[in-house]
């Protein structure tokens, strides 16, 4: 068992970073930018009538918060996986 949640583990990195390196030069953009693009490309006098509350500082800053946020996410969704498995493990 132990052997294969480390090969499981190894695997997760090797699928997260063999991409990050075979690709040189390039930008990595998110959902917001594409929009913003087709918005522009349909009508180019469109005026947003929303703007952000907040605005972070720099791109970190809100790299870190949409890790932040997926990571949160993740711990909740793995709580009640944990939970639920527990539960009826548990419960006799």
């Amino acid at each position: 068992m132990k052997k294969k949640a480390i090969l499981l583990i190894l695997l997760c990195l090797i699928i997260a970073v063999v991409p990050l390196l075979m690709i040189k030069d390039s930008e990595f953009g998110g959902a917001d930018g594409e929009a913003e693009a087709a918005i522009a490309e349909v009508d180019p006098n469109y005026e947003p009538w929303a703007e952000s509350l907040l605005e972070p500082p720099g791109g970190e800053t809100e790299s870190l918060l949409f890790a932040l946020q997926a990571a949160l996410g993740a711990g909740v969704v793995g709580f009640g996986f944990g939970y639920y498995t527990s539960r009826k493990k548990y419960s006799n």
